[in-house]
């Protein structure tokens, strides 16, 4: 199965508490189709100290969220938008529907 998505993207939220973020994509868990957005659905851990190597407490980090959640980001556009694939020779390249500029 082929992810339309991928790390390093930036992305548009467009749905849930963080809507409208633009963010880059940290990583993908393509069995779940989730991805994991830089500074997006945070949530809290409650960690037990390990010893001398690491302290306990309360840690934020990010928790992961659907693919049909976000939008790849055009910054022409300035916007997500949808977006098509251009074979050029043994390539592809990703275009933006709008403007057609590469992604």
């Amino acid at each position: 199965m082929s992810l339309r998505i991928k790390k390093d993207d930036r992305v548009k939220v467009i749905a849930g508490k963080d809507k409208g973020t633009v963010s880059k994509v940290l990583s993908i868990q393509p069995a779940e189709n989730r991805a994991i957005v830089e500074n997006v659905n945070m949530i809290k851990r409650h960690v037990r100290s390990r010893g001398g190597q690491q302290p306990g407490g309360i840690q934020e980090r990010e928790a992961s969220i659907h693919l049909s959640n976000v939008m790849l980001y055009c910054d022409k556009c300035k916007t997500g938008v949808r977006f098509g694939t251009e074979v050029k020779g043994d390539t592809k390249q990703r275009v933006c529907k709008k403007c057609g500029g590469k992604l």
